[in-house]
């Protein structure tokens, strides 16, 4: 199975021995079928990922709505620690638990709600209009929404392959800007908005694009990674995998058309 730029996916199995499924469960032209593997494990399916991924981010969603209505805005950082270390044990966790996954959907929620608040309240605050922050949450969400469909159609399309080279250039260039954020993080604590990547102006906007563009890109990366554990027949339980996959990039998506749109409503 060809790598992902997502680590999420770095412990799926690289084969199965179950039949071939290309496209997100259309049979591949020329495919041959290997032996049947030696588990009485039942082979995952697209409809695992759907149904995993949809259980995961209605978690995500319920949590994020909880903890806007209730202000909680102190759970912020909290939120973002928690979420990173139970990442990073998913991540590193050569067995998918469902448990982990939806805890990290629950705190990714509270993240999110946080977060979604407090930008809405500095756009209430910035335009002077009581509301217009939600308007913005709201446009985030649509865009999130958008974005991801629009690269699912894409990769079921075609229209830009996901190649090793490929993939190789999105993980080198995510990794850049992981480096990127963390060193602007470090020099905000020595000088007013570090390295300008989040003060809002140009080059934050640029940025954020960058970022989203990324982001974006990461979808076909994520959506080949499921094809190719369909297609190799590991087991059902995987599907969890690519659940806490996708929902990291599409955290990751989020945030970053959130702040983007913030910028465009700052004073």
């Amino acid at each position: 199975m060809r790598s992902s730029s997502n680590p999420a996916f770095r412990n799926l199995p690289t084969g199965g021995g179950y039949g071939g499924y290309a496209g997100f469960g259309q049979p591949e032209a020329g495919y041959q079928q290997a032996p049947p593997p030696l588990t009485s494990e039942r082979p995952m399916t697209i409809d695992d990922v759907v149904t995993k991924t949809g259980i995961t981010l209605a978690v995500v969603a319920v949590t994020a709505v909880i903890t806007y209505l209730m202000q909680a805005w102190v759970l912020l950082f909290p939120a973002a620690i928690i979420g990173l270390v139970l990442a990073l044990v998913i991540t590193f966790k050569r067995n998918p638990s469902p448990p982990l996954v939806l805890a990290y959907a629950a705190v990714e929620g509270v993240f999110l709600g946080a977060f979604s608040g407090i930008i809405g309240r500095l756009i209430d605050g910035w335009t002077g209009n009581p509301g217009q922050g939600v308007v913005v949450i709201g446009q985030a969400i649509i865009g999130t929404i958008g974005v991801f469909a629009g690269m699912l159609i894409v990769y079921k399309t075609g229209a830009i392959r996901v190649t090793p080279k490929f993939t190789k250039w999105i993980t080198g260039a995510i990794i850049g800007v992981a480096i990127l954020m963390l060193f602007n993080l470090i020099m905000s604590f020595f000088t007013t908005g570090g390295l300008g990547l989040r003060s809002g102006g140009t080059l934050a906007i640029i940025f954020s694009l960058v970022c989203i563009g990324l982001a974006a890109l990461s979808f076909l990366i994520d959506f080949d990674a499921a094809d190719q554990a369909i297609r190799a027949g590991v087991p059902a339980k995987f599907a969890w995998q690519i659940a806490f996959g996708l929902t990291v990039t599409l955290v990751w998506l989020y945030t970053e058309i959130l702040r983007l749109l913030s910028y465009f409503n700052s004073d």
